[in-house]
């Protein structure tokens, strides 16, 4: 949020739970809402935002679904960030190794995740789909490069740009 308010100019406003991060946020002189978002959105009209963005947190929601159609309702569009849990490196530890798997994008022991929910690339498309959700544009990341080719099995994150 403050890179997109410096540099491109934006206006934005955060949606944050952890009352230390709303100080930190203020402080920079960016606006944040004190908030859960699996409370819902209900403060804000409907398409009263050009984008919303909810990267790395849709796995840490209880009501994904709900939170989803906050987002679209909201946000004339919405760009969603997901860890993939089906990244090679997370089947191998899981699979062979037989541990809760770390890597970059996942950085939590399993006792000390913020993460509620694993999903892969394909569920967050499958779950798109059920919904009846635009993908407009999808973006496969995997050890800071773009990922081509079977992205469910070499990226680490998923971009996609949703709508209605």
């Amino acid at each position: 949020m403050e890179l997109l308010t410096k540099q491109k100019n934006v206006k934005a406003v955060g949606v944050e739970i952890d009352e230390k991060a709303v100080h930190d946020t203020v402080e920079k002189g960016l606006s944040v809402f004190h908030g859960d978002i699996d409370s819902g959105l209900s403060d804000y009209r409907d398409k009263s935002f050009d984008y919303v963005i909810l990267n790395q947190s849709i796995q840490q929601v209880s009501h994904v679904e709900k939170v989803l159609e906050d987002a679209l309702r909201v946000g004339k569009k919405v760009i969603i960030g997901v860890p993939n849990f089906a990244y090679y490196k997370s089947r191998f530890q899981l699979g062979v190794l037989g541990r809760t798997p770390i890597t970059s994008n996942l950085p939590y022991q399993w006792y000390e995740t913020p993460n509620v929910r694993s999903l892969t690339l394909s569920d967050f498309t499958g779950l798109c789909k059920k919904h009846g959700v635009k993908v407009l544009k999808k973006i496969f990341i995997g050890e800071n490069k773009r990922v081509p080719f079977l992205p469910n099995l070499f990226a680490e994150t998923g971009i996609f740009l949703i709508s209605r």
